[in-house]
């Protein structure tokens, strides 16, 4: 998994025509400002647009509770200004686990770090979410000690098919997970349905042709993910904020489906924020039919009451300005917010702001509070590190 994962750029074909009458956000206000607060449908408003991606950095203990590096590295988002902050992606079931040193929410004996954790968040002023996930057949069985499950038998990645009780099972494991967040005082949770992990796994049109209410038709294979946020509304409190990921395209996914999915999602009140990942805000459609830039596709949404956030390759003041620009009503930041923990703080002062360039040392990193197996994840094949 990539460490910054929705948040680097990538070669691409751009485009900067003017941008389209899109579905703007709560009471169609006209965003001037990456300083304007972001008052959502539920919770407490966002001090700001600028926000922490969900960030792969392999620093909770073995046994998935929080360690030392973790917390700090994340409550110096906060400190440096970002208007909400994410926690990696947090496994919500036993066999859902992907990689060494990730933050698990599957048990309440995971309370007392989750709890630690969003009273040092809060403290520091930010709004906390925990982001949840659950691998599929990207999980790791070796580290779980648990079968790799999917929507489809995949004999050569060594998957089984989950049954339909399974299935809801593992809707219900995402709904008990985000009742633990919000026992453990986090402000709302944001479901991971993005980057070919278990649920973007249903939407996969190539290989999902399950029987049941969970595959074939483009609505049966996009159920899941209006159980799960539906499943979590009904769950929690009405001062609880619930998120969705979505990929917009590949991997099996088509981009008249994702527009359909994300359009329903947002007019269905069940979430308040949809973090669409584009790896490159800029970037064309992949599919040739389609003209424009790729986040026009989903500016242009009707919105309902929920609001609509962008990643990929914003590195900088203009970056974040130029999605406003286009109709998103925040930004979602990856590897700028581990070169400087108060990227989101300087972007707001200084309109001519960029990220440092990489590759940066060892020092600069540590200087940025990130952890020892961070430095090392960076260095493994990121080019982060000189």
């Amino acid at each position: 998994p990539s460490p910054a994962a929705g948040a680097t750029c990538s070669a691409s074909t751009t485009a900067d025509a003017d941008p389209p009458a899109g579905g703007r956000g709560v009471d169609d206000e006209a965003v001037t400002s990456l300083q304007d607060p972001l008052a959502l449908a539920h919770g407490p408003a966002w001090a700001n647009r600028i926000t922490l991606a969900p960030l792969t950095n392999l620093q909770s203990h073995p046994d998935g509770s929080l360690s030392d590096d973790e917390l700090d590295w994340l409550v110096a988002r906060g400190e440096g200004g970002f208007g909400m902050v994410m926690t990696c992606a947090a496994h919500v079931s036993p066999e859902g686990q992907c990689w060494d040193g990730q933050l698990a929410v599957w048990d309440d004996r995971f309370l007392p770090g989750l709890t630690r954790l969003a009273t040092a968040l809060r403290e520091s002023g930010t709004t906390s979410c925990v982001q949840l996930q659950h691998g599929g057949m990207r999980a790791s069985q070796e580290l779980s000690g648990h079968p790799t499950v999917a929507p489809w038998d995949d004999e050569a990645k060594g998957a089984r098919a989950l049954s339909t009780g399974e299935v809801q099972r593992v809707v219900q494991d995402f709904v008990d997970a985000a009742v633990r967040c919000e026992r453990a005082g986090f402000d709302g949770v944001q479901v991971h349905g993005a980057h070919a992990y278990l649920l973007a796994q249903f939407l996969d049109a190539r290989s999902n042709h399950r029987t049941d209410a969970y595959g074939g038709s483009a609505e049966n294979r996009a159920r899941v993910f209006h159980e799960v946020v539906d499943g979590i509304r009904a769950a929690t409190g009405p001062d609880f904020q619930v998120g969705m990921r979505l990929t917009p395209e590949r991997s099996g996914i088509a981009l008249a489906e994702s527009t359909a999915l994300a359009e329903q999602l947002m007019v269905s009140g069940a979430v308040d924020h949809l973090d669409m990942s584009l790896w490159d805000v800029r970037k064309a459609p992949f599919e040739t039919a389609y003209d424009g830039a790729l986040i026009d596709h989903f500016t242009a949404l009707k919105r309902g009451s929920a609001r609509l956030g962008v990643a990929g390759g914003i590195v900088s003041t203009a970056d974040a300005d130029w999605c406003l620009e286009r109709g998103a009503d925040f930004v979602t930041v990856g590897t700028a917010g581990i070169l400087h923990h108060d990227f989101a703080r300087r972007a707001l002062a200084d309109p001519a702001f960029t990220m440092a360039a990489t590759p940066v040392s060892r020092d600069h990193l540590r200087a940025e509070r990130v952890g020892p197996d961070f430095i090392e994840y960076l260095a493994a094949g990121w080019d982060f590190v000189a």
